[in-house]
């Protein structure tokens, strides 16, 4: 039945394009990837963009072009550098398929992006929303490139009622995109959607007195803007408790360790942690951290009284509850493979999550203070 919606709608799509675009063009952001719809910058900013905000987005792909203004640039780099360039941005994985893929680009079509959907969805980490950004903004091709933004703006607009958490109702909206979209500019079509969902449609308090296309909207004239779209909670989030520390050796070298090169953050490195677990055999969190880096890492640690910080971070599925210590290492460490003894300034060269890196700011203001 939501397949027919706009058979059944009382809908002048032609002005409603004309509303749409005419609204973008005058009130579109200025935004650095919008220069020159160039396939590569197309491509690295649609992938930044993704559960990410664009302000935030802005100064790492500003960063990104400088340090990798060619594909070729990219494909060259080494994995240490890719994942420093996206430190910060959080979902590597999102990354090192974009890494994967543009090497595949420049191997496989000497540096030139598909521009078919057959072609480009072959590449690694390119699913539907990506494949028809790409090649809406930089072709020009009428394809629908459907994210949240899109579905909750079209949920209300054309009254779809369908569950947007349901992956299966992506195609919904896809065909409503389809019968939408204007064949003669879907580059700014896409995006009208897409920035009208971040200034106006917004997730909660849309602003539908701002709205040009407020005259076409079912949800506005049946008073359901507030309850559309439709989208099922999320699953709780997991609560981990991690101990942390940041240890230091009588010359000033650092102890940090490199995760695993699969699942949460696979590769970054971080400082030397542990979970906590119920466990009587130790009667203080410090007991039980200096116990656990003795046994790891084969050396004599002094970890001083209490923690120095208190770090919380949110991922999508799970919360760490991270309290940190300082310490000294005594002795020599068994460095086996993935841990490593570095410099201040080799530290701050690698890619370390989030939390880690909110750690090392708060170890760093800790020092300066006790000066």
């Amino acid at each position: 039945m939501e397949e027919s919606k706009l058979e059944h709608q009382e809908m002048n799509i032609q002005q409603f394009r004309e509303d749409l675009l005419n609204w973008f063009v005058e009130e579109q952001r200025d935004l650095p990837w919008r220069k020159d719809n160039q396939p590569y910058k197309v491509w690295v900013s649609e992938i930044m963009l993704q559960q990410t905000r664009v302000d935030t987005v802005i100064p790492y792909f500003e960063r990104f072009m400088e340090e990798f203004p060619t594909m070729e640039e990219f494909a060259a780099a080494d994995e240490e550098a890719v994942l420093k360039i996206w430190e910060g941005l959080g979902y590597y994985s999102r990354v090192r398929n974009l890494h994967s893929a543009v090497k595949e680009v420049v191997e496989k079509y000497n540096g030139i992006v598909p521009d078919t959907p057959k072609e480009i969805s072959k590449l690694k980490g390119v699913g539907p929303y990506t494949a028809g950004a790409i090649l809406s903004i930089a072709y020009g091709k009428p394809e629908p490139a459907v994210d949240g933004n899109v579905m909750r703006v079209l949920s209300r607009i054309l009254l779809i009622e369908a569950d947007i958490a349901k992956p299966s109702t992506r195609k919904i909206f896809e065909a409503a995109v389809r019968t939408l979209i204007d064949q003669s500019n879907p580059s700014y079509f896409n995006q009208a959607l897409m920035e009208l969902g971040a200034l106006i449609c917004t997730p909660t308090s849309p602003a539908c007195l701002l709205c040009p296309v407020r005259e076409h909207c079912q949800a506005y004239a049946n008073g359901k803007e507030q309850v559309l779209p439709v989208k099922t909670r999320k699953k709780s989030v997991k609560n981990i408790s991690l101990l942390s520390a940041v240890l230091k050796t009588a010359d000033n070298l650092y102890l940090i360790r490199k995760r695993p090169n699969e699942g949460l953050l696979a590769n970054l490195w971080e400082f030397p942690t542990m979970e906590v677990t119920v466990n009587k055999q130790y009667s203080t969190q410090r007991q039980a951290l200096s116990r656990y880096l003795e046994q790891q890492y084969d050396t004599e640690i002094q970890l001083e009284t209490g923690s120095f910080t208190h770090v919380d971070h949110v991922f999508s599925h799970l919360k760490w509850s991270m309290d940190v210590f300082a310490g000294e290492i005594a002795k020599t460490v068994n460095l086996q493979d993935g841990v490593r003894l570095v410099t201040e300034q080799e530290l701050e060269a690698l890619a370390f999550p989030v939390p880690h890196q909110k750690i090392w700011k708060a170890y760093k203001d800790t020092q300066k203070s006790g000066e």
